[in-house]
């Protein structure tokens, strides 16, 4: 092995992961997660109604937001207001589609959820802790909802994490760091169900190219690294059984 990691794990392992949930008081679902230095929090709240085109379908809805704090990283980034960068746009959609994923809309009824996820601190893998971080509080704000009678059964109906992968030194390693983010010659961030099934991929070549059999390498890591994701989700969620039956 050419590379040698930084803090020392072998090329199978993630990152320390920790979900806090409740760390907050006011949404239904709140959990800090935390993937080595990298700290999101994730908040679920509900609303009545639903966008325009899903009125009268008796259907629900999934929103996400993404925000990194000016201070999460070693320079103080600019807070974005009014015009959000497409880093961003490109990240607060994907987390929305990943939740969506897990959810049957016809049992929420035309309710919103909204998510948002605000990076309190960076060292790469924000999306992806963003999106196995709120699964964690999506469960939880619903497990809420169903005990203040505001749901008369569980829309969970899936689960959904993600971790990012790469290659370096033409090796695949497990959910970088961001000095290996950095130096990664295929940086790829993958999501999936519990049932290992591929709900989005995005991937791509900082230079040259890969091969076929690189690609079928890195989501080999991937899928090792979301089983012990999703066992972790599972283990932080104390009434799981009840609110998702695994199919």
């Amino acid at each position: 092995m050419a590379w040698q990691r930084p803090d020392g794990r072998n090329p199978y392992e993630l990152r320390p992961l920790s979900f806090s949930p409740n760390f907050t008081r006011f949404a239904p679902g709140s959990v800090l997660a935390k993937c080595g230095d990298t700290q999101v929090l994730c908040t679920v709240s509900v609303t009545e109604g639903v966008p325009r085109f899903l009125t009268g379908s008796g259907k629900g809805w999934l929103t996400a937001e993404y925000r990194m704090l000016p201070s999460a990283t070693q320079q103080r980034q600019e807070r974005e207001l009014l015009k959000l960068s497409g880093r961003t746009q490109e990240i607060q959609r994907l987390i929305g589609r990943s939740l969506r994923a897990a959810l049957d809309f016809a049992v929420l009824g035309e309710r919103t959820l909204t998510v948002d996820t605000d990076v309190l601190q960076a060292d790469a893998g924000t999306r992806t802790t963003a999106i196995t971080g709120s699964f964690v509080a999506l469960a939880h704000g619903i497990s809420q909802l169903l005990q203040r009678g505001v749901l008369e059964r569980s829309p969970l109906c899936g689960q959904v994490a993600a971790v990012s992968v790469g290659l370096l030194e033409s090796e695949a390693f497990l959910d970088l760091n961001y000095i290996e983010d950095v130096a990664a010659t295929v940086d790829f961030n993958v999501v999936m169900n519990h049932n290992l099934g591929i709900i989005e991929v995005q991937g791509t070549a900082e230079e040259g190219s890969f091969s076929r059999q690189q690609l079928n390498q890195l989501l080999d890591v991937a899928e090792k690294g979301i089983q012990e994701l999703l066992i972790a989700q599972r283990d932080a969620i104390p009434n799981w059984n009840t609110l998702f039956a695994l199919g």
